[in-house]
Order: C-alpha cells, then structure tokens, then sequence
C-alpha cells in the first residue's frame, strides 16, 4: 500500500473551527480494521517575547460505542453553562471593562475598596 492511499484510508472526513487563539480539528478516521473514530484536536498558538511562537495541541480519540454517551454529557453540560450563566460571554478577555470578583481566602473578609474606617471611639 502506498503512502497515499494510507492517508486516504486514515484520514475520511475533516472539519476546522477557528476561535480567537484556538483552533479546533474534527477529523474522522479510520482504524486498520475499517471502521471509523473521530479525533478532536485543539490548538493554541502562544507568541514569545521575540515574535516567534509555538502551538499546545491537546487531542481526544471519540470511539462509536462511547458516542452517545459523550453527546449526552457535552449536550448537558452545555445546557447547564447556558441555564446558568445565559450566551453572554463573560471574561476579562472579551470584555475590557470586566472586573473579577475577589473571593475571600482562608475565611478572611476583605472590606471593599469605599468602606470607610469608623472607631467607634469617635462617634
């Protein structure tokens, strides 16, 4: 068999999602008894100081028999995100004027940024 026509048995179906700094691959093979899987390849690209730059790749192998089961549970949590938080994406990325809620560490209370110090000594 040629290297072609091993590509063209491994690789069946391909389908790219750019989004921002990530790239997202679905691609459908085939496995060396014929059958068909899905792969999805996420990539994101980072930038050194120097201009130069490098891409993270993180890959998940989707077998038929574990397909309904994963769609399921994507389709829930999904749902959940969107019952929860709504479409709106929510990020200080996205959004310049965001402003991250500080969470108290170790049960300490932070008092906020207008509080006025009283002693009650004074009143």
């Amino acid at each position: 068999m040629s290297d072609k026509d091993f590509m063209d048995q491994e690789e069946i179906h391909s389908k790219v999602l750019r989004a921002g700094r990530r790239t997202y691959f679905f691609d459908v093979r085939s496995t060396k008894a014929g059958d068909y899987y899905l792969t999805i390849t996420e990539s994101k690209k980072f930038t050194h100081d120097d201009g130069s730059f490098h891409y993270k790749k993180h890959k998940i192998y989707l077998y038929k028999e574990d397909f309904a089961a994963f769609k399921e549970n994507v389709i829930e949590m999904m749902d959940f995100i969107i019952d929860e938080k709504g479409s709106e994406v929510i990020s200080d990325r996205h959004q310049k004027d965001f402003k991250r809620e500080e969470h108290p560490q170790n049960g300490e209370m932070k008092a906020p940024e207008n509080f006025t110090d009283v002693d009650f000594d004074d009143i």
